[in-house]
């Protein structure tokens, strides 16, 4: 087996393996080549090669997400490494261990006009759970460093000496990254500078310090008492969930809450948590409400006394404005590590997991009368009625192709969402409970859905399917420059020629800067696009030709496939607007 001869470089693999990372995403570049070299030509390592830095973060993603362990991402210096900033922002608000790998020139090379050079250390601080910028080697090329580096080398200490003392450096500050990255589910930065010469290669490894960590268990729960009490006497007990991972709170709990007369349960698609008595289209509830002519009077019947919250972001506006208006009178949030005060009205915060909180929380509670969830149970029913008596009625649009797709969806299947309009299409229907459901909600950007789909479709057992907007999938369409890309992945593209939902939100209008700096018109050829990275095309234009196309769609084949459903541009938002008048 092959090493690098730059220490640092040995270094960095030998705690990648010793905190199990396994997963190594490399974007091609000469300065990483010490680590390129060291990470592939060690089996230990599932090496991916992936050109476009953006993809192969977003990528990387994928896999840490569904895995929910640590996976690294590689690349060399200079602007390579701020394209990684997207999916490590994401990683960072979706709590998700990124373990960013970035070669560096030497630091007496920084702003002296060296090719490829930025200022690459604590360039994430803003958002990384951790930044370790590695001392340069000064075993390694050390009359180069006698000769540019002024003042790097000390007089009266050996280079052994010095070397030693940045080698205890460098270990510290790596235990300490993949400690935080592990502990506290967040990406980190790890800036490895390297000096020329970069290829040269030995089979003897470096001694390496012996290693053992185990990730502490902490989760404990405080005394809920008085919590109790103050959940026991409330008539109206709000319970609302976000971004969850399949399976994370216990079906035992979420049944308890569901028959509660005095609570329900608000979910979003994102939240993975099924139960018939759930509110699985917020919206839909919401929008008669605002509609209505004794709104306030509504409002307020609706306004819950106690607000339970868990899981990640929320998706629905509708709910954020009224939980902001209607405060209620104690907001309390799961989670072991952070609590947004989303409706500007948290009292407590719970720093534990969903699984330990209940445990100790339900023996605690007893059923009171309330007439809070079956009076808002009957309003469910009747939205529910009138919106499949709607879909019979309107034309071909994201609307009713949506509801069409939402309904064949294969079993088992792992679905991820693109964000902007295509994850608030899918708050509206009902999707099988056996479907995982994933989206990039941490910064909710539609930069990296198709990078992060490839990714956590790798090591899943079960099909992906990824259902995108048109411009969504074109602002990521190097995601399909992969080899890894597996022949049963799927994907759906709403194709309506721009950003429709900007259509849909306030400001609107029939103009040409409209259309050219918000809705962003197109007509780039998406059967193209999928030609040249070898992806089945299929496009589709009328709901009975979607109906057969859906057929033949989930079938195997050889190659991954792509359905384009193409709606019309022009009324897809005033068919949405017009649904929530007629459930009114």
């Amino acid at each position: 087996m092959k090493y690098a001869t730059i220490p640092s470089a040995q270094t960095v693999a030998h705690y990648c393996k010793t905190y199990g990372i396994k997963d190594i995403v490399i974007s091609p570049g000469s300065r990483n080549a010490p680590l390129t070299i060291t990470f592939t030509e060690d089996n230990y390592f599932n090496c991916f090669s992936v050109v476009d830095e953006r993809c192969a973060a977003f990528f990387a993603l994928g896999m840490a997400q569904q895995q929910q362990k640590l996976v690294a991402v590689l690349c060399t210096s200079g602007s390579a490494l701020l394209n990684y900033y997207p999916a490590i922002s994401e990683a960072f608000y979706s709590d998700i261990p990124l373990v960013v790998i970035s070669a560096d020139r030497p630091p007496y090379k920084i702003d002296i006009g060296d090719g490829q050079t930025i200022r690459q250390d604590h360039v994430f601080d803003r958002h990384i759970g951790y930044s370790a910028n590695l001392k340069l080697d000064v075993s390694h090329a050390t009359e180069t460093i006698r000769k540019q580096g002024k003042g790097l080398l000390e007089a009266n200490s050996t280079i052994a000496e010095q070397q030693r003392k940045i080698e205890l450096y460098n270990d510290k500050e790596l235990a300490h990254a993949f400690q935080l990255a592990i502990e506290q589910m967040s990406p980190v930065h790890i800036n490895v500078p390297f000096e020329e010469p970069l290829y040269n290669t030995t089979t003897t490894p470096n001694q390496q310090p012996v290693l053992s960590y185990q990730k502490p268990v902490i989760d404990d729960v405080e005394d809920l008492t008085s919590f109790a009490a103050t959940w026991n006497k409330a008539q109206r007990k709000l319970v609302l969930v976000g971004v969850e991972y399949p399976n994370a709170v216990a079906q035992e709990y979420l049944d308890f809450l569901a028959n509660d007369a005095s609570v329900i349960v608000l979910t979003e698609t994102t939240s993975n948590l099924h139960h018939p008595n759930f509110f699985t289209s917020i919206d839909s509830l919401i929008a008669p409400i605002e509609k209505s002519a004794n709104s306030d009077e509504l409002f307020k019947k609706l306004q819950p006394e106690v607000i339970l919250t868990f899981g990640g972001l929320i998706v629905s506006k509708k709910i954020k404005s009224f939980l902001r208006k209607y405060k209620a009178t104690a907001h309390w949030h799961i989670d072991a590590k952070k609590a947004y005060d989303t409706f500007f009205s948290i009292t407590h915060h719970f720093k534990t997991s969903e699984n330990t909180f209940f445990k100790a929380f339900i023996p605690l509670l007893t059923p009171i009368e309330s007439d809070y969830y079956a009076y808002w149970s009957t309003v469910k029913i009747k939205y529910e009625e009138k919106r499949n008596q709607y879909l019979k009625q309107i034309p071909f649009s994201d609307m009713l192709a949506f509801s069409t797709v939402a309904k064949t969806i294969p079993k088992n299947y792992q679905l991820h969402l693109a964000n902007s309009s295509t994850v608030r299409y899918a708050q509206l229907f009902s999707i099988d409970p056996s479907i995982t459901v994933f989206c990039n909600r941490g910064t909710s950007g539609i930069d990296g859905s198709t990078s992060t789909a490839v990714g956590a479709s790798i090591y899943n057992k079960e099909p992906t399917l990824l259902i995108t907007g048109d411009i969504s999938f074109l602002y990521d369409s190097n995601g399909l420059w992969n080899k890894k890309i597996r022949p049963d992945f799927r994907i759906i593209v709403f194709n309506n020629d721009g950003g429709g939902i900007f259509r849909i939100l306030p400001g609107q209008e029939d103009t040409a800067n409209f259309e050219t700096f918000f809705e962003t018109t197109h007509t780039v050829d998406i059967a193209k696009l999928c030609s040249s990275f070898d992806v089945i095309h299929e496009k589709v234009d009328t709901e009975e030709i979607l109906e057969k196309a859906l057929i033949n769609f989930y079938k195997s084949s050889k190659k991954p496939k792509l359905l384009e459903i193409k709606t019309p541009r022009l009324i897809n938002d005033k068919i949405l607007l017009s649904y929530f008048d007629f459930i009114s």
